[in-house]
C-alpha cells in the first residue's frame, strides 16, 4: 500500500514532529471507539484509545502493561473523565493513567510509556523517536 501525503489527511493532535518517525500499526477499522485496542510496537504491547468525538486529540498510544498487577490489560479498561483529564482505568487495581502522558493518579510514581499516535487517512501510526 502507498500512501501519499498530500492526499491523505491527518486527524491527530501529532501532524509533525521534528525527529519522529511514523510507523503504521493497523487501520482505522480496527479500532474501537471510546475502548482500547492493542498492537505490538517497537518491542512493547501498546494500546490505542479511539475517541472519535473528542475535541482535540482523538487517538492515545499508551502502555498496555499494567505496572501495579504486572499483567497486559490496560487496552481493556474502561475510558473516563476525572477532573478534566482523559484517562483510562486499569482493569484490575481499578487505578486512572492519564491517557496524556500515562501518569497515574492515585499512584504519582506509577506512570505508562506513551508515544505520539495519528490517523492519517484510514491508517493508523504510532511515532518513534
Amino acid at each position: 500500500m502507498s500512501l501519499s501525503p498530500s492526499l491523505q489527511p491527518i486527524e491527530s493532535g501529532f501532524a509533525e514532529q521534528p525527529g519522529v518517525q511514523w510507523q503504521a500499526v493497523c487501520s482505522r477499522q480496527d479500532l474501537v471507539s471510546h475502548s482500547g485496542v492493542v498492537v505490538w510496537h517497537d518491542g512493547a504491547q501498546v494500546a490505542l484509545i479511539y475517541l472519535p468525538d473528542a475535541t482535540q486529540q482523538t487517538l492515545y498510544a499508551i502502555d498496555n502493561h499494567d505496572p501495579q498487577s504486572g499483567a497486559n490489560v490496560i487496552g481493556r479498561g474502561l475510558v473516563g473523565c476525572i477532573k478534566d483529564e482523559l484517562v483510562i482505568a486499569s482493569p484490575l487495581y481499578k487505578q486512572h493513567f492519564r491517557l496524556a502522558d500515562g501518569t497515574c493518579l492515585e499512584y504519582p510514581e506509577q506512570r505508562l510509556r506513551t508515544w505520539p499516535a495519528r490517523l492519517r487517512g484510514d491508517v493508523v501510526e504510532i511515532g518513534v523517536r
